[in-house]
């Protein structure tokens, strides 16, 4: 008979955590968070603080009670920019238009929500709690990670630090200081506190809601 406990105590301590640390490195989650830190500290890097606003990680509350969870806004004189960022390896493929898009590594080929589509949602709870024109939101795709496009993409579909290039393409001024202002404190005030307890309901809700984040 096999002695259980024998086997176990012949483990490292120090093996565990390993196995669980490896573990949460496999996760979407913890891929999301990498790509979401990628973005950050680029932002920071290359996009003037003095006319670009940065805000991270943001959770909102609609009318009809779902979530939504923006992972970038970057505030500016140009714009609202809404960042949706993906970490994935491999080629990409898809356009503007298929609800769906693939991403092929190695034999392996998985499905996922366009994200484009995924922004769009964003922006529309954007406009309903800040109640700013929606023609003041640019929606900008970051795809950071070891990726490839095998098909055409839209402009606002970037890979790396492209991202930084389309969002400073824009020139034209569309909003004033106070209403820079006045859409800062909107989101700070409307926005779910950041956390872990946040994150579970988002998702607990999008189960129940079956809607994108």
């Amino acid at each position: 008979m096999i002695n259980i406990s024998a086997i176990f105590s012949a483990i490292p301590w120090w093996f565990i955590p390993v196995i669980i640390l490896i573990f949460i490195f496999k996760t979407p989650w913890f891929k999301g968070k990498v790509g979401e830190f990628l973005v950050n500290k680029t932002s920071d890097l290359w996009l003037d603080k003095n006319i670009y606003t940065k805000i991270k990680d943001v959770t909102l509350k609609l009318k009809d009670d779902t979530t939504t969870q923006i992972d970038h806004l970057i505030i500016s004189k140009y714009g609202i920019f809404v960042i949706e960022t993906k970490n994935y390896k491999g080629w990409i493929y898809g356009n503007e238009k298929q609800k769906e898009w693939t991403q092929v590594n190695f034999k392996q080929k998985h499905k996922f929500q366009n994200p484009l589509n995924q922004n769009y949602r964003h922006i529309k709870a954007l406009e309903e709690v800040l109640e700013v024109d929606v023609k003041k939101f640019i929606s900008v795709i970051a795809f950071v990670g070891e990726s490839m496009f095998k098909t055409e993409m839209p402009k606002n579909v970037c890979k790396g630090n492209k991202y930084i290039d389309y969002i400073q393409s824009f020139d034209e001024e569309i909003l004033n200081q106070t209403e820079i202002e006045n859409i800062i404190n909107k989101i700070e005030t409307k926005r779910l506190k950041n956390g872990f307890k946040t994150d579970r309901e988002h998702v607990k809700n999008l189960r129940e809601n079956r809607v994108v984040r």
